[in-house]
């Protein structure tokens, strides 16, 4: 379905996080089940949802998104995606990251990671184990952060002051439902909780925003 078709809803800011000490920017975001992770450049952030408070610190290149497979993280640094022990920051494994880098999203669905890349507007599917790029959809708008939610692939979008969440048909990139965020309010990093929000990295407010899902 064509994007123009779609009309937007307005994002339903429920709470924020942040800004934090010594974090200049917010990149990847994802959830564990427990703790909202974000990475901030040099650190892999991981923040209590009930407190606010940053609870963990990991020293890993952490400069776009980030994924949870149940047991461990990815990080995409650099031009390579990093497996990662949430315990203490171990590398554990690394992929090449797709065309060298240029990487923005990250997610894990069904065995799978997900992959956006920011400028060249696509997201990958990918072979955890060997990087090897199994599907590719494009879309018609910056992509940032990717994330699943009850079986349905979202993507974060970030274009001068509009930003918006949207819901897109993982086979071709339709886009199916789309959330607008305020103005000069960007998405970054993208995670939902697997039920009825979203994580939102804030880019260089320093921030992660908590969306409600629109019914």
């Amino acid at each position: 379905m064509d994007s123009a078709a779609i009309k937007p809803k307005t994002a339903q800011i429920i709470d924020e996080y942040g800004p934090f000490p010594d974090v200049d920017a917010v990149h990847g975001v994802s959830y564990d089940g427990r703790r909202i992770w974000f990475a901030s450049g040099d650190r892999l952030n991981a923040l209590d949802p009930t407190s606010g408070e940053r609870v963990k610190a990991l020293d890993v290149i952490a400069n776009a998104g980030t994924a949870f497979d149940g047991k461990h993280l990815y990080q995409i640094t650099d031009d390579s995606i990093c497996k990662i022990d949430p315990d203490n920051g171990h590398r554990l494994a690394t992929i090449p990251a797709p065309d060298g880098g240029c990487c923005s999203g990250l997610a894990w669905a069904e065995g799978r990671l997900w992959v956006g890349q920011y400028k060249n507007r696509r997201i990958h599917q990918l072979d955890p184990d060997t990087g090897e790029i199994l599907s590719t959809i494009e879309s018609n708008r910056f992509v940032t952060g990717v994330t699943w939610l009850d079986g349905e692939l979202w993507h974060g979008t970030w274009e001068g002051e509009e930003s918006e969440l949207r819901r897109v048909d993982h086979h071709n990139g339709n886009v199916l439902e789309s959330i607008s965020m305020p103005p000069d309010i960007g998405v970054s990093g993208l995670e939902s909780n697997g039920r009825d929000r979203f994580y939102c990295g804030g880019g260089n407010s320093g921030k992660v925003r908590v969306v409600l899902k629109a019914k």
